[in-house]
């Protein structure tokens, strides 16, 4: 491997695609370019299992003999456009309201992105905590693996507690840095 190949940059860019069954996935880069390779091990480095197209991302990229290839993760963002409130229950619910709650850690107990939810649990409560897809999507995420530790903001629904917000475990710890 010569010099050039080591060579690494920051670059931001949009989630073209990915695909957890394939483990990979591709970034268009804000610059323009070559697509970026996204491997699986790398978002998994970063705390996720998968993250939803549009998706926005900051990679440090190195350009391999193969091509361009995202080698670390250092921040996702939800994609844009999404201004209206994903479910009705949450209509009500500002991004400074969402803010101002508590980030909860949490176990994913299940998802099924087919039907469009699962459940996760709080560690030390009692109870199931619902997730839908579209909060996933709005938090950066497309789907979730039983076992997965998350964070949570919650909200109480009228059908019992629900997640607004769901972070990665990395992404909560990196805010709370902050």
């Amino acid at each position: 491997m010569s010099e050039d190949d080591k060579e690494c940059r920051d670059v931001y860019g949009r989630v073209k695609w990915f695909d957890p069954g394939k483990g990979f996935g591709f970034v268009v880069a804000d610059e323009g370019g070559q697509d970026i390779l996204l491997h699986a091990n790398v978002l998994r480095n970063f705390g996720q299992s998968s993250v939803v197209e549009g998706a926005g991302v900051r990679v440090r990229v190195q350009s391999t003999q193969r091509g361009q290839q995202a080698i670390e993760i250092l921040e996702i963002t939800p994609p844009d456009g999404l201004e209206q409130a994903p479910l009705r229950d949450l209509a009500e619910t500002t991004d400074s309201d969402l803010e101002a709650l508590p980030l909860l850690p949490g176990r994913v107990k299940w998802f099924d992105k087919a039907k469009g939810f699962g459940f996760a649990n709080v560690f030390s409560e009692p109870g199931d905590v619902f997730i839908h897809v579209e909060v996933l999507r709005r938090s950066g995420l497309s789907e979730l693996q039983p076992g997965e530790a998350i964070c949570l903001r919650i909200v109480q629904g009228p059908r019992g507690r629900m997640a607004a917000m769901v972070l990665a475990w990395e992404a909560a710890v990196h805010e709370a840095r902050a």
